[in-house]
């Protein structure tokens, strides 16, 4: 029998503070982890190991809510189509308005480095991405635009502004991380362009600063201007 604990001679054990549960996991969070990931290292940087890392877990505790690598990308996307800020539509200026959400949308995945990737060759169809296409349909059918043509230029401008996002995330990358070393490829293009033979390429040549020249805004801009200003032919009122 065991001697009471009040009696001399007897060490009382404390006994063990109890794990304080862990919080469950939701949907939710594992998105936000995973857009705090690519923001810093990009894509391939987010895994579903590093994710449960940050929460103190395993990996399959996130299966639980995420089916894959890709269904996670997915969910990213339809998370920050969430943050792309549409004007109070206003028909009459519906060309402009076209052109401000999809600078908006540009800058959302220029702010998340190569997240434009996971959208090219996906069909955006979640609730924050499909507010987005039916502000821009809505916009252009009250500008005149067939709904044929309006439903198409809605895609090509959604590709416009990912695969112009996902080039400009290459030059993050590690070879071109300074500015400097950017302008110095710019150098090295231009001086490459002007030493090519004037008999077989003199456009080339003459205006290679034309072609190297201009900031990444202004080239955006002026991609813009081509698709949207391209709709006034379609016009039917």
């Amino acid at each position: 029998m065991k001697e009471p604990p009040w009696r001399p001679g007897v060490v009382r054990r404390p006994a063990k503070p109890e794990r304080p549960a862990k919080t469950p996991l939701s949907q939710a969070q594992i998105v936000e982890a995973a857009l705090r990931i690519v923001k810093v290292d990009g894509v391939d940087g987010v895994s579903m190991r590093r994710i449960a890392a940050e929460f103190d877990t395993g990996p399959s505790s996130l299966y639980a809510h995420v089916a894959s690598k890709d269904e996670l990308l997915q969910l990213m996307f339809e998370e920050v189509c969430g943050l792309v800020e549409l004007p109070p539509l206003d028909p009459a200026r519906w060309q402009e308005q076209v052109r401000e959400v999809a600078r908006s949308g540009h800058q959302v995945l220029l702010d998340h480095y190569d997240l434009a990737r996971a959208a090219l060759g996906m069909i955006p169809s979640g609730p924050n991405a499909m507010r987005i296409s039916e502000a821009l349909l809505t916009l252009m059918l009250a500008g005149g635009v067939p709904s044929r043509v309006a439903a198409w230029a809605m895609d090509r401008i959604f590709l416009y502004i990912t695969a112009d996002a996902y080039e400009m995330s290459l030059w993050r990358g590690e070879a071109y991380a300074a500015a400097g070393e950017i302008v110095e490829l710019g150098e090295d293009l231009v001086a490459y362009f002007e030493e090519l033979p004037e008999d077989v390429y003199p456009n080339l040549r003459k205006y290679a600063r034309d072609m190297i020249g201009g900031g990444t805004e202004a080239r955006f801009e002026l991609g813009l201007d081509l698709l949207v200003g391209g709709l006034d032919k379609f016009v039917t009122k």
